[in-house]
């Protein structure tokens, strides 16, 4: 799948992302005795293709729950990919190591949701922004008060909070130290993880004008994750749709909004909040998200589906283009 402009910065090719929950000494006794108790596996990504051109920004949208933050957490290699392919730049960094390894973690930082969980409340905010450039050699100990209270004015904090620690600041000034930490270590890329999600709205704005502001300033690329519609039509140039840990639709945001393909898109769509739908009843996505454990067979979204048929409880659509710059995964497409 083409990204919207250039060469891409990232590529993830067939990323999946299991997580295996071991058996207990019970249910392994259990076992030998004849017991047919399994290794519980949550399917958590699976087989995921995605480009992301360099300075655009991707928004990753579904229901909480769908794997959205599992997949930023394998591109910023928090997370070992299960199976599939990342590359930057052109460089496969899937399983990088040695230098590889520690330009490609500079590289790609990302910001969490809890920007209080985030932070180590016993660091003040001088080290905690100060400490990874000073770790990877990006500045030198002389230099390193200066930097990090010019990283600090470039996310709108003043130098005389260096001293001060992550208890002592609001929400939207502790996800503001969250953010001089990662651009601390001079990134390209950031994986912005629900990152206005728990911020009063006006707030929410603020730090959005200040993701738009840092992109122009320092020529970033966002993974913008979130599940508000609004946020995302908003800052995105491109919506990725993910259900069930796959990609259902990628379309550019202007024409996803003016239009979705999937089923599961037209759905979410619908449930936007609109002037000109004042009278409108609105209903939410019917049925209940399968379990990543035993996903279904077929189209994950067929359950819920109101146009679902036969084949697709059957076979997986596959990711294609459907028109210049959209993909889709549905077998309704083949239908027309």
């Amino acid at each position: 799948m083409s990204a919207a402009r250039g060469e891409p910065l990232l590529r993830l090719e067939g990323v999946s992302k299991r997580f295996v929950k071991s058996l207990d000494l019970a249910e392994r006794v259990a076992r030998r005795f004849g017991s047919d108790v399994q290794e519980e596996v949550v399917h958590a990504v699976e087989s995921v293709d995605l480009e992301i051109a360099e300075g655009e920004v991707l928004g990753l949208v579904g229901e909480s729950g769908c794997g959205k933050s599992t997949l930023g957490r394998v591109v910023a290699g928090i997370h070992p990919a299960s199976e599939g392919r990342l590359t930057y730049r052109g460089k496969d960094i899937t399983r990088a190591a040695g230098a590889e390894a520690k330009k490609a973690s500079l590289k790609i930082q990302m910001i969490f949701q809890d920007p209080f969980a985030s932070l180590n409340p016993r660091l003040r905010v001088a080290e905690i922004v100060g400490e990874a450039p000073l770790f990877h050699g990006l500045v030198r100990r002389s230099e390193l008060a200066g930097y990090v209270d010019q990283v600090l004015a470039s996310v709108g904090l003043d130098a005389s909070y260096r001293r001060r620690y992550p208890h002592q600041f609001s929400g939207g000034q502790r996800q503001r130290i969250g953010i001089a930490r990662a651009l601390a270590v001079k990134p390209e890329f950031l994986v912005c993880d629900e990152s206005v999600a728990a911020l009063d709205v006006s707030i929410q704005a603020q730090v959005l004008n200040l993701f738009m502001d840092l992109r122009e300033r320092f020529d970033l690329t966002y993974l913008f994750i979130s599940h508000d519609l609004g946020v995302v039509e908003h800052l995105s140039d491109r919506v990725a749709i993910m259900y069930l840990g796959r990609i259902v639709e990628v379309a550019p945001t202007e024409e996803l909004f003016a239009g979705a393909n999937h089923p599961y898109a037209q759905a979410l769509l619908a449930e936007v909040p609109r002037i000109d739908s004042r009278r409108r009843i609105f209903k939410p996505v019917e049925g209940e998200i399968p379990s990543p454990i035993d996903p279904p067979p077929g189209c994950a979204f067929h359950p819920r589906c109101p146009h679902a048929f036969e084949r697709c409880r059957l076979e997986r659509p596959l990711l294609k283009e459907v028109a210049p710059g959209r993909y889709a995964a549905c077998h309704l497409n083949d239908r027309s």
